[in-house]
């Protein structure tokens, strides 16, 4: 797809690594429409800087975990643009729920988030680029989708249920929308890591250093641009996954 003069909707959008996809598509030319749930101010500042690019930006508050929420922000953001050619399910939250455990609000919003959010968009959009000229539907992902992370449950088997609705979207929905995921490594350094543990998480990885959001947000340019690509998963964690292998076999 060549994204110019098109329409991307990026959950959480506003910050982080949704502000770097937002503007990476921004200046590829795309409108955007900027899904936030609290960062209000960010979304405003992201929009902003997006507009600095000459295209169109729409701030949109709404729950992903929210089914009506998001039909609503669907219905505006096609009042305004038309259409919506694709959408980034980027919507996240990292919250520690170790096992067994007797309170289940934290699991039961891991999932909301991460499994509903995803599906609750791809479901509304999908009918309106079908509508269209079809679109891209591109899911972030996390490392712990492919392995268990210890303490974070929720967030581990809701990563792993992304990519499992990732590859359920491309067979679905083919062969108008194509549907991709990209499974981000160690790119943004976590206020709790001292220095020690940020040059070992480093260490970790195959070559030696941590990614940025822009890396992250490249990944998902190409998704979208790659016409013939579909079903499919890209990992950008520097070889974090295989890191390990550096030192020792077996």
């Amino acid at each position: 797809m060549n994204i110019e003069g098109k329409t991307a909707l990026v959950t959480g959008g506003a910050k982080r690594v949704g502000r770097s996809i937002t503007l990476e598509l921004a200046r590829a030319g795309a409108n955007v429409v900027i899904n936030y749930n609290n960062s209000s101010t960010q979304a405003d500042e992201t929009a902003a800087e997006a507009e600095a690019l000459g295209v169109a930006a729409l701030p949109i508050q709404a729950s992903v975990a929210d089914y009506d929420a998001v039909g609503n922000m669907v219905n505006e953001a096609v009042k305004r643009f038309g259409t919506i050619d694709v959408l980034v399910n980027n919507a996240s939250m990292f919250l520690a729920d170790p096992l067994p455990t007797n309170d289940l609000r934290i699991w039961h919003s891991s999932i909301d988030t991460l499994v509903h959010g995803p599906f609750y968009c791809a479901n509304r959009i999908a009918p309106v680029m079908l509508e269209n000229d079809g679109g891209v539907i591109i899911s972030i992902g996390d490392l712990s989708a492919f392995e268990p992370w210890p303490g974070f449950a929720g967030h581990a088997v809701g990563k792993g249920a992304v990519l499992s609705l990732t590859r359920q979207l491309a067979l679905e929905l083919a062969p108008r929308i194509r549907a991709n995921a990209v499974v981000p490594g160690p790119a943004l350094r976590p206020l709790d890591y001292d220095d020690a543990k940020f040059e070992r998480v480093a260490d970790d990885t195959l070559l030696g250093r941590w990614g940025t959001p822009e890396e992250v947000a490249h990944a998902v340019l190409f998704l979208v641009e790659a016409d013939y690509i579909t079903g499919e998963v890209i990992t950008v964690d520097g070889g974090q996954r295989f890191g390990h292998r550096k030192r020792e076999h077996g």
